[in-house]
C-alpha cells in the first residue's frame, strides 16, 4: 500500500513538471546574429559606374560571395537577426564589372538613410546641476 502511494505522488510530480515545461521554454535568450558585409545606404550611394575593382573593394570591402563562374559579378550580402521573434533583416548588393570597371549595380533592400541611433535615455539637460 505504501509503495502505491509513493508511486502516485511521483507520477503527480512528473505530470506537474511536464505541464510547466512549455512555460520555461519561452524564456530562452537568443543572441543577435549578424553575418556578411554591413551595407549602409550612404556608403552604397558613393558607388559609381566607372569605378575600378580596387575602389569598390576600398568602399565596400571584400565581397562575401565571390562568384566562381562569373568573375565580373560581386555579391555583397548582409543578414541581421535580432533576438528570436523579429524577422531577419537582409540586404543584397550586386556589382557588375566590364573591363575591370563598374558597369552597373543592383541594390536590394539597402536603405537610403543611415540607421537611427538607439535611444540613449534622457538627455543630460533633464538632470539638475549639483
Amino acid at each position: 500500500m505504501r509503495l502505491a502511494r509513493d508511486n502516485s505522488s511521483c507520477r503527480g510530480l512528473v505530470a506537474g513538471l511536464l505541464l510547466l515545461a512549455p512555460l520555461f521554454a519561452g524564456c530562452v535568450y537568443r543572441m543577435n546574429i549578424q553575418q556578411g558585409n554591413y551595407l549602409e545606404g550612404r556608403t552604397v550611394d558613393q558607388l559609381q559606374v566607372g569605378m575600378t575593382r580596387s575602389q569598390v573593394r576600398y568602399l565596400l570591402g571584400t565581397p562575401m560571395v565571390p562568384d566562381a563562374f562569373d568573375k565580373d559579378r560581386w555579391d555583397y550580402l548582409y543578414y541581421f537577426k535580432r533576438g528570436r521573434l523579429r524577422k531577419a533583416e537582409e540586404r543584397h548588393l550586386i556589382v557588375y564589372f566590364k573591363e575591370d570597371k563598374v558597369a552597373r549595380f543592383q541594390r536590394d533592400n539597402v536603405p537610403n538613410a543611415a540607421p537611427a541611433a538607439p535611444d540613449q535615455g534622457p538627455s543630460p539637460a533633464k538632470f539638475p546641476i549639483l
